[in-house]
C-alpha cells in the first residue's frame, strides 16, 4: 500500500481538546494529542478528556470512551525484524487481533505460528500438530529451557481451538510474549551479526 503525505491531510471540524497521553492504537507510538473530536453530554456541558484524538504521528482517531474503553488499543508484542513475509504477516495479524480485544483468536494464530515455523525451517507439511513442536524443538529452533514454551502455546492454543473458552488479555500476551522471542530467535537475532566471508 503506498504511503500517505500525511501533511497534505487534516480532520475536519477538529478541535482544541484537554491534552491526552496515550499509545496510538494505529502506529503503537506514545504521543500527546489536544487535537480531536470531544464528547458532549445532552446538557450542554464538555464530557472533557473523553471522544476522539487524533494521533500527531499518524493522524490515526484513538477513541476514548467515559467507561475507559481506548479503542483501537494498542497492540500486544513488538515488531520482529527479518521474519519471511508470511510469517510476518500471520504474527501481525496476531498484534493486530489483541487491539481489538480478539484475544482467542490472537491465541490461534500464535498457535498457528508455530506450524508454520516449522514449514518455513523444513518441516514436511500436513503433520499431526505435536510433530511441528517436536520439530522446532529437536532441531534446535527453541531456546534452552523454551521447549515447555513452546509446549505451553500448543496446550493453550488447543484448548481455544477445541474446547468452549474464551481465552484472556493475559493468554493472548503470554503466547504473544513466547512467539515474539521464538522469532527474534530465529530470525532476528542472526541477521545481526555479519556473516564471516
Amino acid at each position: 500500500m503506498p504511503k500517505l503525505d500525511l501533511d497534505k491531510y487534516f480532520w475536519n471540524n477538529a478541535q482544541s481538546l484537554l491534552n491526552r497521553y496515550f499509545t496510538c492504537g494505529f502506529c503503537g507510538v506514545n504521543v500527546s494529542s489536544t487535537i480531536g473530536l470531544g464528547m458532549h453530554l445532552h446538557n450542554g456541558g464538555t464530557a472533557h478528556g473523553f471522544g476522539v484524538y487524533i494521533c500527531p504521528n499518524c493522524k490515526g482517531p484513538n477513541f476514548f470512551s467515559p467507561s475507559g474503553l481506548h479503542s483501537p488499543s494498542p497492540s500486544l508484542g513488538k515488531s520482529v525484524e527479518h521474519v519471511p513475509d508470511g510469517l510476518s504477516a500471520l504474527y501481525e495479524e496476531a498484534r493486530r487481533s489483541t487491539s481489538q480485544n480478539c484475544y482467542t483468536g490472537a491465541v490461534l494464530l500464535c498457535r498457528k505460528m508455530l506450524m508454520n515455523i516449522a514449514v518455513e525451517l523444513g518441516a514436511q507439511e500436513g503433520l499431526p500438530f505435536i510433530e511441528y513442536v517436536k520439530y522446532l524443538s529437536d532441531n534446535g529452533y527453541v531456546p534452552p529451557n523454551g521447549k515447555h514454551w513452546v509446549d505451553h502455546v500448543r496446550r493453550k492454543g488447543n484448548e481455544a481451538a477445541h474446547e468452549i473458552s474464551l481465552m484472556t488479555a493475559n493468554d493472548a500476551r503470554e503466547l504473544l510474549t513466547f512467539v515474539e522471542m521464538l522469532l527474534r530467535f530465529i530470525y532476528e537475532f542472526p541477521s545481526m551479526i555479519p556473516v564471516s566471508p
